[in-house]
């Protein structure tokens, strides 16, 4: 894991802006009326955090609720609130862990796919829309920078969950 710079350096103008722009997309994504006008876009009636959820499920293949808890970082007794919301709409279903029968998996089901398939295409027109004037280099290259960085932050938040390594030699206790 890199180590973070000593805090008397200072911190270089387009780490600031990045910052910043970051911080306000963020705040216009996790928008109470944002999310209520995309969901009556797609004609799905879902909170933000089961939208999310629902999301993350359909990206993947089935898992447990604390894999996806672990993926999204919230709490795992979040996860089952939202799974039996999403449980009770028939957009998902629990599938036995073919791993430890004891187990199960959240799969999606079909009228999830088609309404994770409702809210992509709303969001997605709406984002057509914003970066209309966007050539499409510039949206290849925004796809790229945004794919690069969200990698970098899942790797460096997956490094930093890592618990400390001992120095060599140091004493372990008995």
């Amino acid at each position: 894991m890199p180590t973070p710079p000593p805090a008397d350096v200072p911190v270089s103008t387009a780490m600031l802006e990045i910052e910043r722009a970051l911080s306000r997309i963020t705040y216009l994504a996790r928008g109470i009326r944002q999310h209520d006008r995309l969901m009556a876009l797609a004609g799905v009636a879902l909170d933000r955090a089961a939208t999310a959820l629902l999301r993350q499920i359909a990206d993947s293949e089935p898992l447990r609720p604390g894999e996806l808890a672990a993926r999204l970082a919230v709490e795992a007794s979040h996860i089952t609130r939202q799974v039996q919301q999403l449980e009770k709409a028939g957009l998902v279903t629990r599938v036995p862990d073919p791993d430890d029968r004891r187990a199960q998996r959240i799969q999606i089901t079909p009228a999830g796919e088609e309404a994770v398939h409702r809210v992509r295409e709303a969001s997605t027109r709406g984002m057509q829309m914003a970066l209309a004037d966007w050539s499409p280099q510039e949206l290849e290259q925004l796809a790229t920078l945004f794919h690069r960085m969200v990698d970098d932050f899942l790797s460096y938040a997956i490094e930093d969950e890592e618990p400390p390594r001992e120095p060599a030699g140091a004493a372990r206790p008995a």
